[in-house]
């Protein structure tokens, strides 16, 4: 996550969507993103629930003259507006259901200057490679890491199950989510007053198709839309 090649296209494409207008980064967390698109010349805010993940920020270079609002991304306000709004890495799933996920949507729209984007990088749904009565999908096996998937889709809820190795032993850890259909997400978009403008396999804008593994998905707060903020 913290490689070049994983950040430099992500920081690459925020940064031309951005333009000279300030950003916010929703789940702004240790600063993995934030930090290079302010390299850029980007003015950078964030939002995150995590006090132990800000301070961790906090304690990098440039990572005090961030402003950052500690709350939940779905609610927490920061008082101004913004030409961009980005969430990564799969966290829209830290909000387990679907009332938060579209408040988060309406707390990105409360957040955009009219014109402005949020952008979603999220994975798509692995349960479509399960046969039927299947609910586990592993996503990596190495020696190191074993992580598997164990999804419900009557309720879209799935928990990431994570194997650690540690000299000679394994430690667990998981983490609950709920998974969303690019449909759906571009639905939430559509009651919060925006409407879908683009939509890429990954960073690099490679074309999202039926083989594509995660989409990043660009949604525009129009004109037309500035009173569907609520």
């Amino acid at each position: 996550m913290f490689a070049p090649e994983a950040i430099e296209p992500a920081v690459d494409y925020l940064a031309a969507l951005a333009g000279d207008r300030p950003v916010l980064e929703f789940a702004i967390g240790t600063g993995r993103v934030a930090l290079p698109l302010r390299e850029r010349g980007v003015e950078v805010h964030g939002i995150d629930l995590s006090t132990a993940m800000v301070a961790r920020l906090r304690a990098k270079p440039g990572g005090a003259d961030v402003p950052v609002v500690l709350g939940d991304f779905a609610s927490a306000e920061t008082g101004r507006e913004f030409g961009l709004v980005y969430l990564v890495f799969n966290t829209i799933g830290n909000l387990t259901s679907q009332a938060e996920q579209v408040a988060c949507f309406r707390n990105a729209a409360r957040h955009l200057a009219t014109g402005g984007h949020f952008v979603i990088e999220v994975c798509v749904p692995g349960v479509l490679g399960l046969a039927p009565g299947e609910t586990f999908r592993p996503f990596d096996v190495s020696p190191d890491h074993v992580g598997i998937d164990e999804y419900d889709p009557v309720t879209q809820s799935l928990i990431s199950h994570h194997f650690y190795r540690e000299g000679d032993t394994w430690r667990r850890g998981y983490t609950p989510l709920r998974y969303t259909w690019p449909s759906e997400l571009d639905l939430m978009a559509q009651l919060a007053g925006m409407t879908l403008v683009e939509r890429w396999g990954d960073w690099d804008r490679t074309p999202y198709d039926g083989s594509s593994t995660k989409h990043i998905s660009a949604w525009q707060r129009l004109p037309e839309s500035a009173d569907s903020k609520v």
